[in-house]
């Protein structure tokens, strides 16, 4: 059986100076993984990065192997002065292939340079029925008993 010929693949980023330079541009989040991606003068080039609470050497090294394969199936879609990372999550263990080639195509296509997806707000615990801060109109029984 002939195999197609490879499809290009992104130069890889190697040095840590390089991963931190492309941390400070903008993000983009995904189940499987989150793009982060910066401006550049030497083209597209990509990072790949999975840390040791993803899971264990084996499960990294995967998630690492479905991301090069992904990325090259979606490489011509990289903009040309832009450089990424990709920092897996556990998500791309378990992410259809093809679902996971369309994302990296869309991040690579339009992730932002700054900024990024927008913080989700942190909800706060509401407080117990008839707790102090639950009564937020009107006037507070504290003032009113003192005042008799």
């Amino acid at each position: 059986m002939i195999q197609p010929p490879p499809r290009t693949t992104l130069p890889t980023l190697k040095k840590r100076a390089e991963f931190l330079a492309v941390a400070k541009g903008g993000r983009s989040s995904r189940r499987a993984f989150v793009m982060q991606a910066a401006a550049s003068e030497d083209g597209p080039r990509i990072g790949y990065t999975v840390t040791k609470k993803t899971g264990n050497a084996v499960e990294r090294n995967r998630i690492r192997r479905r991301f090069r394969a992904a990325v090259r199936a979606a490489a011509e879609q990289a903009r040309s002065d832009v450089d990424y990372v990709l920092v897996g999550r556990r998500g791309a263990l378990s992410a259809e292939f093809g679902d996971l080639v369309r994302e990296i195509g869309q991040c690579l296509a339009r992730a932002p340079l700054s900024g990024g997806d927008a913080p989700r707000p942190r909800h706060r615990k509401r407080p117990a029925p008839g707790h102090p801060e639950q009564r937020r109109g009107g006037s507070d029984r504290r003032s009113e008993t003192s005042s008799e």
